[in-house]
Order: C-alpha cells, then structure tokens, then sequence
C-alpha cells in the first residue's frame, strides 16, 4: 500500500510538471507586423529622398551644361568683334537673334552679317542635333544680343574708344534671382539667365 501511495504521487507530480510545460507562455521570435511597418515606412522616406536628390542632381547637371554651352557662345561672338573691330558698330543688333529670329539656316556674304548669321544658328543649337534631325547644341530658348555701350569719339584730345556688350540669355531650369543684364525688350524674370561681356575696341591712330 505504501508503495502505491508513493506510485500515485509520483504520477500525480508528473502530470503537474506536464501541465506547466504544456500552458507555459511561448515568447514569440523574430519580427512583429508593426516592427515590419515601420521599417517599411522609413525604407521608403529613404527611396523617397534619393529620388529627391537624384532630380536635384539632374537639375544642377543641366543648368551647368546650358552656362558652359552659353559662355562658348558669349566668347564666340566677343572675339569675332574684335577681329573686326573697325566695324564693330555694325554688329549692333536692334533686338536679340537666336530662338525665334528670322536669320536664315544658311548663312551667306561676309563681315558682320555672315557673324551674326552664324552666331544665330549656333544659338539655335545648330551646332549639333540628335538622332530625329533637332537642333540640341544649344540653351534652352537662347538668345543673344549686341549693344552699343559707349560711343566712339575721335576727337582731338578726347579719344573715346568704342564700347559694346554682348549678352547671351536663356531659359534656366529653376527658380533663381532675375539677372540685372538683359537684352532691350526683353523682360527679366527668376528663370530668365543672362550672362554679358564687354568688348572695348582701340584707337591706335588716336591721338
């Protein structure tokens, strides 16, 4: 008898060590949803601001591009003045040449119509084209002009020399300060970019 009592209470402990194990709490492993959310919702603040900067990069590329492109252009038409400073003054434009113009594809005669000429087509972008036969060597909607700054003055004593600017404009990317410098007639606005140089033409002969 005293050996069944002891059978039962050894029974009786089993049952009570199997009923722990089999209602003790199981720790859940590994991620829950909301941990699962929230690193979806920073992974995607994070895609969002490479995109953001990815278009900011493009943005900058280009604007850089159109300057480089407009200071090749501004260069081209300084120096042609100055190869034929005696008749600088006929380089003078009334308006802008460029975008919108009525200068012909085709260039023709000499001096300083056949400079313009060119000078026109280039800022047209003519100077290149793509794969669909579209001028692409160029600014967007660029334009330039030639002004007459100070005029010549050969008088004795005086000896002015003949001072013109040469300005190139376009249309930039983003939102900036409007530039101070624009052709005549052309309204200045935050997207307009304009960058000018000035060619003095001397007067060796006077004196």
């Amino acid at each position: 008898m005293r050996n069944r009592g002891y059978e039962w209470q050894a029974l009786y402990k089993g049952i009570v060590m199997l009923a722990k194990r089999t209602c003790a709490p199981r720790y859940q492993e590994g991620f829950t949803l909301i941990e699962v959310l929230v690193t979806i919702i920073i992974l995607a603040f994070g895609l969002l601001g490479l995109a953001t900067l990815q278009s900011k990069m493009q943005l900058t590329e280009m604007e850089s591009y159109q300057r480089g492109q407009a200071i090749v252009l501004l260069a081209d038409m300084v120096q042609r003045i100055s190869v034929n400073g005696s008749n600088a003054a006929s380089y003078v434009t009334g308006g802008t040449v460029g975008t919108g113009d009525s200068q012909p594809t085709t260039c023709a005669g000499m001096g300083a119509n056949l400079d313009i000429c060119e000078w026109s087509n280039a800022l047209k972008g003519a100077a290149e084209q793509n794969s669909g036969g579209a001028n692409v060597g160029a600014m967007v909607d660029a334009k330039g002009c030639i002004t007459q700054v100070q005029a010549v003055d050969t008088s004795t004593g005086v000896c002015q020399p003949g001072v013109y600017r040469v300005t190139v404009m376009w249309q930039g990317m983003q939102p900036t300060a409007a530039p101070s410098l624009v052709c005549p007639g052309v309204a200045a606005s935050n997207t307009l970019r304009a960058i000018s140089s000035e060619v003095s033409i001397g007067l060796p002969t006077c004196s």
